[in-house]
């Protein structure tokens, strides 16, 4: 299914015209649900390391001549010469535990963004595809495409001289922005057009929330950022202080637009609040109030949702929140669970303040094809951080649900995903252990507020809100555990799920990769979906690349009265770089590349600097479809047999019913009625008899030839029946001999069990189900708890610095000091030892973890 792409042409020079256009843009295949624009409000200049101001976005200079560039080549990507002579530079330093991409790709320009963290600069290349030679390559299908770069590439320069290590990067919607993370700074390159003949050139690069992020202060981490998928200029951000923060780069690069702190409820499977921590977050998509919703997992799987969460200043389109405005109208305020009616009229003033439109003219009554959102936020009230969402599980042979409480997966965290794939909302979670956890919302998200917390809002000088934030807690009442029917019952509008409460998950299925340790410590899961399919995505770890395909889903594939359980996914390998001893080749980027035509290019760039391309072929062998040979019926068999000759002459000519009517007899051929009447007969017999031996005619004539291609075909098929039969015949005597091999193994085997049997240690009994917790229990204390516990070391190291500095010798004034008084010094003394006292405590929790890990190895 997958090739390694693209032979070199026969000149070598590869300057051909591209005979496809270049691949479509994510916003023609995306419906434009919403666009998001740069806020109303005044744009301010942003300030960036080494102390210059700029605006935000300069307008693009006017572009050069293309009569001073030098021509262009086209290489196939996997043969580019840049890469040739940078593979000796050696390996990055890179954590480990973090997962790392250093691809990024443009489909509105058809560009390529990678990161070289040895000369700690980003290549641009120009992509095109081009259809395979196939006298090159007699192998390569009519569909083939080969993917090529162009020579020379652009190397782009940041303005100053980075010092952290980049782990991600990413591109904005529009190709203007580029975002550089780290795990202790966060960067975004200002991209424009190629305006110069040359081949290098600087970059403006700023520094996202340089007070918040940095190491040196605070040692907050930034577990993920991300472009918000409807906005150019929106960037959100979770950090390991459990906030999410959403920047509008438009207006300010420090200061955070919104701010939301996550309060989640009280973890039950980490017995420890340092267990229990974000690890990612996604954007909902375009269906109703996912488009204004976060979703949030932590580290023990559990699952919450901010709604309503929108950029400031976006643009959506009117239908839709006429469509939500409409539905939260009909079904919200005439529930019968007062917390409902009141998440209800918090919504719709959400809506009306957020859109004045809706609430100055009619439901239809308006004439713009848009809206845009106002800043706004309730005095008296603060979002509800919904959740955990409940599990729902189908039993097959049931048509009732059941509602469990059994954990997902085992290890911690690693990845998330969210996908809209028609009806339905996917949730995929990715565990450390190397599963996957398939999930499907069963429910509508809805707005939820808890109201009492009133959210700080920072105001112009005009009483504009500029910028909110607010505590997330969830709420203090007990959510009832609704009943959930199956997607083929009936049910009623009274009996749906009360709004306000936060929709059930539905679990699909639970993907085990089965990958070894060593793959899954080099290097953690990550998540990519396909450009093309979206029930579609792909899976990156330490052994290389597999495809997941959803092969069912519960309300886009649904069939009315069934109670069928879909087919599980489908797990495709594509690439392997593990071998069976090591896995020390490891994947530094991955981006899925899409044309016109609907030809996959999987691009990866691996430790040496090297370019992987892969291409995806025939993606409707993906999906089988399964027959059941047992209940093929005749109609079905008969319909496969050929026909030798036409039925329709073996039946013969119809028969000509001459009436028994005495009246024939007393007619004369030369009278009128007689010659009537056989004029009339004369007519039935050559409609039937005539016709039909024309018809038998033109049969035989033909069928000679048709017989000679029928026993054309029957002898073909005769022949590769009686090959393979050869063939059979010919891994006989291999398939005996393995077989007799495997019995020899197996007696051998047999043997060592016996052995082992007499072996002293076999009276001892495996661990029970207490202790198989309590392991579980450490494994994730060794890799969330220990890490809590250095992380908040080090903060504690770089305040002490701080106070040092703050108390030394050289800031003090040459006035006279006041004295500290007594009580100040008791309450720092106390300070002080109950400091000393929590290190020793945690010191002794390390020491015990560790002692308890090497028994249990032993």
């Amino acid at each position: 299914m997958t090739r390694i792409a693209a032979p070199d042409d026969d000149d070598g020079s590869g300057s051909l015209p591209p005979s496809t256009p270049p691949p479509p843009s994510a916003a023609a295949k995306r419906d434009a649900f919403l666009l998001m624009t740069p806020g109303r409000h005044s744009v301010s200049s942003s300030t960036y390391e080494g102390g210059a101001r700029y605006a935000p976005f300069p307008p693009t200079p006017p572009s050069v001549d293309s009569a001073k560039r030098s021509p262009l080549q086209w290489v196939p990507l996997d043969k580019h010469p840049f890469f040739s002579s940078t593979q000796s530079s050696g390996k990055s330093p890179r954590d480990s535990r973090r997962s790392s991409n250093l691809l990024a790709w443009d489909a509105t320009s058809s560009l390529l963004y990678a990161w070289d963290p040895v000369a700690r600069c980003v290549l641009r290349l120009s992509l095109r595809f081009r259809d395979a030679d196939p006298h090159s390559s007699p192998s390569s299908s009519p569909s083939s495409a080969v993917l090529e770069a162009a020579i020379p590439p652009e190397v782009l320069m940041p303005d100053f001289q980075m010092e952290s290590v980049v782990d991600q990067i990413s591109i904005n919607v529009d190709g203007s922005l580029l975002l550089l993370v780290g795990s202790d700074s966060l960067r975004v390159m200002y991209l424009s057009k190629k305006t110069s003949p040359t081949d290098q050139r600087s970059c403006r690069t700023a520094s996202v929330a340089s007070q918040i992020f940095s190491g040196k202060n605070n040692g907050l981490q930034t577990l993920q950022a991300s472009w918000h998928p409807y906005s150019r200029s929106h960037l959100g951000v979770l950090s390991s202080d459990s906030v999410f923060r959403l920047f509008d780069l438009s207006s300010d690069v420090e200061q955070p637009e919104q701010e939301y702190y996550l309060q989640p409820a009280e973890p039950v499977r980490c017995k420890k609040a340092a267990s229990f921590c974000p690890v990612a977050f996604s954007f909902g998509g375009q269906h109703l109030w996912d488009t204004f919703s976060i979703f949030v997992v932590f580290s023990d799987g559990s699952v919450y949702v901010l709604c309503p969460v929108v950029p400031f200043g976006s643009i959506c389109r009117r239908t839709h929140i006429e469509e939500i405005y409409e539905d939260i109208n009909m079904f919200g305020l005439n529930s019968s669970d007062l917390k409902a009616v009141s998440n209800s009229r918090l919504a719709i003033d959400w809506l009306e303040a957020t859109f004045p439109e809706l609430a100055g003219q009619s439901a239809h009554g308006g004439t713009t094809l848009v809206l845009t959102a106002h800043p706004y936020a309730p005095i008296d009230a603060s979002l509800s951080l919904q959740g955990p969402l409940t599990k729902v599980y189908l039993r097959e042979g049931n048509n009732k649900s059941e509602v469990e409480s059994i954990a997902g997966g085992e290890g911690r965290v690693v990845d998330f995903l969210y996908r809209s794939i028609g009806k339905d909302s996917i949730l995929v979670i990715v565990w450390s252990s190397g599963q996957l956890q398939i999930d499907a919302l069963a429910d509508e998200v809805q707005p939820q507020w808890n109201v009492g917390p009133s959210p700080h809002l920072h105001l112009d000088s005009y009483g504009h809100i500029k910028g909110v934030a607010m505590i997330c807690d969830t709420s203090s009442e007990e959510i009832p555990n609704s009943k959930f029917c199956s997607p083929g019952s009936n049910i009623s509008m009274a009996d749906r799920a009360n709004l306000g409460h936060p929709p059930p998950l539905l679990r699909l299925a639970v993907v085990d990769l089965a990958l070894s340790k060593n793959v899954l410590e080099s290097c953690p899961l990550s998540l990519f979906p396909d450009p093309l399919l979206d029930q579609t995505f792909y899976c990156l770890h330490g052994g290389g690349i597999d495809l997941i395909a959803l092969q069912f889903l519960p309300f886009t594939n649904l069939i009315p009265d069934t109670d069928i359980i879909g087919k599980p996914p489908s797990v495709y390998p594509i690439l392997n770089t593990c071998s069976s001893e090591s896995c020390s080749s490891v994947l530094f980027g991955f981006v899925a590349i899409a044309d016109l035509y609907g030809r996959s290019q999987m691009v990866s760039l691996s430790t040496s600097y090297e370019f992987i391309v892969l291409e995806v072929k025939a993606w409707n062998e993906l999906l089988h479809l399964h027959y059941d040979n047992d209940k093929r019926s005749a109609v079905d068999v008969e319909a496969s047999l050929p026909e030798v000759i036409s039925k329709d002459l073996l039946v013969g000519p119809k028969s000509i019913a001459i009436p028994s009517s005495t009246t024939l007899r007393l007619l004369t051929a030369d009278s009128i009625e007689g010659r009537s009447t056989l004029h009339h007969y004369i007519k039935l017999f050559r409609e039937n008899y005539v016709e039909y031996a024309h018809k038998v005619y033109v049969e035989l004539k033909e069928h000679a030839g048709y017989l000679q291609t029928f026993l054309n075909d029957q002898n073909k098929r005769l022949r590769e029946a009686k090959q393979s039969i050869l063939n059979i015949e010919a891994k006989e005597a291999d398939i005996r001999n393995r077989i007799d091999r495997s019995f020899k193994v197996y007696e051998l085997l047999d043997q060592r069990l016996q052995n082992f049997r007499n072996l002293p240690a076999t009276n001892k009994k495996p661990l029970s189900r207490a202790e198989h917790e309590f392991k579980a229990e450490l494994d994730r204390f060794a890799d969330v708890e220990l890490d809590a516990l250095h992380s908040a070391i080090q903060a504690l190291n770089a305040r002490l610095k701080r106070f040092y500095q703050s108390s030394s010798p050289a800031s003090a004034t040459p006035r006279r000091q006041k004295n500290v008084s007594n009580a100040q010094l008791s309450q720092i003394k106390s300070s002080l030892e109950m400091l000393s006292l929590l290190n020793k405590e945690n010191s002794k929790k390390v020491n015990l973890i560790e002692h308890e890990l090497k028994s249990h190895e032993k």
